[in-house]
């Protein structure tokens, strides 16, 4: 590998969305900083499956069900 290229690599401290915290490393920061998230797997709803509806009131889903509502029997 080529010298002085590549970043500093060194343990961080990760907080999570509901406070737990782990130690991992990273080119984040310097040795020792902390990395708050705003989004992780246990609040995204990627990953918990989203709790929201679809708030459509006529737009796009609206008309796609409108327009194959007898499709297949369905």
């Amino acid at each position: 590998m080529k010298a002085n290229i590549h970043p500093d690599y060194h343990a961080i401290k990760v907080v999570m969305t509901d406070g737990t915290e782990y130690m991992t490393r990273s080119t984040y920061g310097k040795e020792g900083d902390t990395l708050s998230l705003d989004i992780d797997p246990s609040s995204h709803p990627a990953w918990t499956g989203g709790d929201r509806q679809i708030m459509d009131r006529g737009g796009r889903v609206s008309r796609f069900k409108n327009k194959f509502a007898g499709f297949l029997g369905s």
